[in-house]
């Protein structure tokens, strides 16, 4: 279970915190003899569940369903 709280941003509960996941996946892992894949439960108000993949070479995958608030583009 991950909790992320943001009060001077007006966040009292961030419903589901997915980008936490990139590192607690390879905590996790090293911590269950190396299991890469898990499934988390968010068990805040709204809720939800995350899916995590750690991959070999370092990258972590994270899935689940969302709900778009926002929408822009980047320029560099």
């Amino acid at each position: 279970m991950c909790r992320v709280f943001g009060w001077k941003a007006g966040i009292p509960e961030d419903p589901v915190t997915g980008s936490m996941y990139t590192f607690l996946g390879p905590h996790y892992s090293r911590f269950t003899n190396g299991k890469t894949e898990f499934m988390a439960r968010q068990v805040s108000k709204r809720g939800g569940s995350v899916y995590v993949q750690v991959q070999e070479d370092g990258r972590v995958i994270v899935g689940g369903n969302a709900v778009g608030v926002m929408q822009g583009t980047l320029f560099y």
